[in-house]
């Protein structure tokens, strides 16, 4: 199974759609989403979507699930996330709160720190969410490997506590950001019984201001253990 996560910027041209279409990807964990990517065009025709409920400042949804597999009910999240089950297993893309939305307008991001702000989201999720049986991605804004360069220490103690508590493990915790030097920001994480056997960023420059990282994992014939 192939799995990807891509910020797309609020953009959604004949390019964008083609470079998703491009990566075969069964599972898209989007965010900063166009509301015009609710429409079934070519070449995404096959995917089932299901966008959230929260909208950002130019009008895109935070998040957003494409799927090749019928997708169920959306579950019970945080606006700033998106969740449903496919096939038995949850899956789940969610925007974390970034450095400067402090200063935005916004009732979705409330706290003096981003570990505050972060924490009813990721309640909800843990919440919703079951344990050993969840794919949750997107853009977290926060780096998960080596010094703090996005985000504060305390947001990724918190990340990584429901991570664990989740039975998961963040596939992409060790892929290169597009700036050098820099880790990603935007990750994907799948239950710990699963066999991850590649996981890669893809160039997206002149289409977005994030790359996109797609991972390809091992499960059973079934998404759930029998």
């Amino acid at each position: 199974m192939r799995i990807g996560t891509w910020n797309l910027d609020a953009a959604w041209t004949p390019d964008h759609q083609e470079f998703l279409g491009q990566q075969n990807c069964d599972v898209w964990l989007l965010t900063e989403v166009s509301p015009d990517a609710r429409a079934a065009t070519a070449p995404l025709t096959s995917y089932h979507r299901q966008l959230s409920k929260g909208t950002m400042a130019r009008g895109q949804h935070y998040a957003a699930i494409f799927s090749i597999l019928s997708l169920g009910p959306a579950l019970s999240t945080h606006d700033a996330s998106v969740a449903a089950f496919i096939d038995g297993v949850a899956f789940c893309s969610s925007v974390l709160p970034w450095a400067s939305c402090a200063s935005q307008p916004c009732d979705l991001w409330v706290g003096a720190s981003l570990e505050t702000m972060a924490r009813p989201a990721i309640d909800q999720l843990m919440n919703a969410l079951p344990k050993g049986n969840s794919v949750w991605g997107g853009d977290w804004n926060q780096n998960l490997t080596g010094d703090r360069q996005v985000g504060s220490y305390s947001m990724r103690a918190l990340i990584g506590n429901a991570v664990s508590a989740l039975g998961q493990q963040v596939a992409t915790s060790d892929l290169p950001h597009r700036v050098q030097s820099r880790y990603t920001i935007d990750h994907i994480a799948v239950p710990s019984r699963w066999r991850v056997h590649s996981a890669d960023r893809i160039a997206a420059a002149g289409l977005s201001d994030h790359d996109a990282y797609i991972i390809g994992v091992d499960i059973s014939a079934k998404l759930i253990d029998a």
